[in-house]
């Protein structure tokens, strides 16, 4: 494996990473406070937009893909969706079953789920045509 998209790949994947989670942050925090929306559905509506902006800025970016693929954009879902079902999961079990600090459940998530969801990024969903 090259070490050089390596070294590029990764700090990108982390800035459109923070970028995807402003905008998850900012327009549920809207969307509950501005629009009234219950809780569950003004996350939702944070995580639909943030999901957008983590795509294009990955296919753009981070891995230098065309944006308009509709294959590559169900992969990416797909890599997307297992990385919440995986963070819902690990703060339960950690946390909820465990017994864990919240603080260190959250450095657990933080450090796993990123980085399987970089791999799978890399390899699966952003790969390139054969």
């Amino acid at each position: 494996m090259n070490a050089s998209p390596l070294r590029r790949e990764v700090p990108l994947f982390a800035v459109v990473g923070v970028c995807a989670t402003l905008t998850h942050v900012a327009v549920a925090m809207a969307a509950r406070e501005l629009a009234g929306l219950a809780p569950l559905h003004a996350n939702l509506a944070g995580y639909l937009l943030a999901v957008g902006v983590s795509y294009l800025g990955n296919a753009r970016l981070t891995f230098r893909r065309p944006a308009l693929d509709g294959p590559q954009f169900v992969r990416f879902l797909a890599v997307s969706l297992l990385g919440l079902t995986l963070t819902q999961g690990l703060t339960w079990v950690l946390v909820e079953q465990w017994d864990w600090p919240f603080w260190a459940g959250l450095a657990a998530v933080a450090v796993s789920v990123p980085s399987l969801s970089f791999g799978l990024s890399r390899v699966w969903a952003f790969r390139g045509r054969h």
